[in-house]
């Protein structure tokens, strides 16, 4: 049986290639973060395991890379941060400023 999301590309984004479009996005989707039940975890090509929460739009499904820096970005979220920016601008996700001793479980590139 064909899967009905089959036609969609697949993008996997990490912190650093975060945009203004994909980060509001997932805020709309889970405005009050995300869970456990919200992760779905999968290989990637050099067959590491990644954890992932999942965003669509019309002919893409992004797998956003799960991490502290990505849940504080998401909890601090104001649209306004981001007008100076276009919406496919990585640049404008600016790390933010994490607890001391809070460790970031992104993948190290």
């Amino acid at each position: 049986m064909k899967q009905k999301d089959a036609h969609l590309k697949r993008v996997i984004v990490d912190f650093k290639k975060l945009t203004p479009e994909i980060l509001a996005m997932l805020v709309d989707k889970y405005p009050d973060g995300y869970d456990d039940d919200n992760i779905i975890t999968f290989k990637n090509a050099k067959n590491e395991l990644v954890e992932a929460v999942e965003v669509t739009t019309e002919d893409t499904k992004y797998l956003v890379k799960v991490s502290t820096k990505l849940s504080v970005t998401m909890e601090n979220y104001d649209e306004d941060d981001y007008e100076d920016y276009d919406n496919d601008d990585p640049e404008a996700i600016q790390d933010p400023d994490l607890e001391p001793g809070e460790e970031d479980d992104e993948d190290l590139d």
